[in-house]
């Protein structure tokens, strides 16, 4: 896929996740058959660019490109100056986040609270669109405030006079956060109208899923992002299933264990151990929920001070587990992406 002057692999895409799409797992998905992956928010406050956290997520030694990163912030100058910082430290396409739902976000006008004032969406979007001239500059959005305001298309039209190259949309509005259904139908519309590329987002958990979610959308390419918590190889799945119309076996149980452990020894080089380790439980969560015995393990797991226990750990689980069957299915219902919501 030709995506903003870039050849991808395809058309499906990690969506960007705070706390869960740094640099370990944009790679893991890339690799496991993602064509593009946004990095989790970077703030666009300045004064904390020297923080840990803040480098971390600015952190893309060795990552596949292109490198998308996501800026945060509600002040047009403070983002056109985010927007330039973070191309100077590698970055190759900039997005800019008005999609968040949380709280955190929104209290300070950010993220998908921004969608309540337009004029200040478009101030902020020609702000870091003039600002990085060279690099695209794509944007993510919900369908609106709430369900009485959807205004996902005027949004789209003032991205397109600001020089917005590509547009993601979750399917939901910013007081909907991730209960119901997707609105799909909105996606459409907007796609109708647009001369940019348009991205689909939200609930997308399978392959027949995403089969589905780009014929009624008619979408350029998917978002894919709670669902590929503790299941990266959704991106292998979908693939070739939108290829070829047949699905691929469930991994194996000693490639799941191999590829949980090769995602926690880049958890514990990019965090440093103390942090990694904290950092792991959450994975390791994702990648046993609903497993046989899971509940029991996770609760001990989260109890397991250093890096050496969690290896060990991980392990005797896995084990057990290869002796009871060669595949495992991996089926969720459909509230288990309320616990899996970032």
């Amino acid at each position: 896929m030709e995506f903003l002057g870039f050849s991808l692999r395809n058309n499906l895409f990690v969506a960007p996740m705070a706390g869960v799409t740094d640099r370990p797992f944009r790679q893991l998905c890339k690799k496991m058959g993602a064509g593009l992956a946004v990095s989790e928010m970077v703030t666009s406050n300045s004064l904390l660019y020297g923080s840990a956290k803040t480098q971390r997520r600015a952190n893309h030694d060795g990552e596949v490109a292109p490198i998308s990163v996501q800026i945060a912030g509600s002040i047009p100058s403070m983002m056109a100056e985010a927007a330039r910082h973070n191309v100077d430290r590698g970055a190759q396409i900039i997005d800019i986040n008005m999609g968040c739902p949380a709280k955190k976000i929104c209290n300070v006008m950010a993220g998908s609270a921004l969608l309540r004032d337009e004029p200040l969406v478009g101030q902020i979007l020609e702000a870091v669109v003039n600002a990085v001239p060279q690099t695209p500059v794509t944007l993510k959005i919900r369908t609106g405030w709430d369900r009485n305001n959807r205004n996902a298309l005027s949004i789209l039209k003032i991205a397109e006079q600001a020089g917005i190259r590509a547009l993601a949309m979750h399917g939901r509005t910013r007081a909907c956060g991730y209960t119901g259904e997707a609105e799909y139908e909105t996606i459409a519309a907007v796609k109708a109208e647009a001369r940019i590329p348009i991205i689909a987002n939200g609930d997308i958990t399978s392959p027949e899923k995403a089969k589905h979610v780009l014929e009624v959308t008619g979408a350029d390419a998917l978002m894919i992002g709670r669902a590929a918590q503790g299941r990266p190889w959704l991106f292998r799945e979908i693939e070739h299933y939108l290829q070829t119309g047949a699905h691929l076996l469930p991994p194996r149980v000693a490639e799941i264990h191999e590829v949980l452990l090769a995602h926690l020894e880049d958890l514990y080089a990019f965090y440093g151990k103390e942090t990694g380790v904290r950092v792991a439980r959450k994975h390791i969560s994702w990648y046993t929920r609903g497993l046989a015995g899971s509940a029991a393990f996770r609760a001990r797991m989260n109890l397991l001070p250093d890096i050496v226990l969690q290896r060990q750990g991980i392990d005797e689980f896995f084990y057990g587990l290869a002796e009871s069957g060669e595949h495992l299915n991996y089926i969720r219902a459909e509230n288990d992406l309320e616990e899996l919501a970032a």
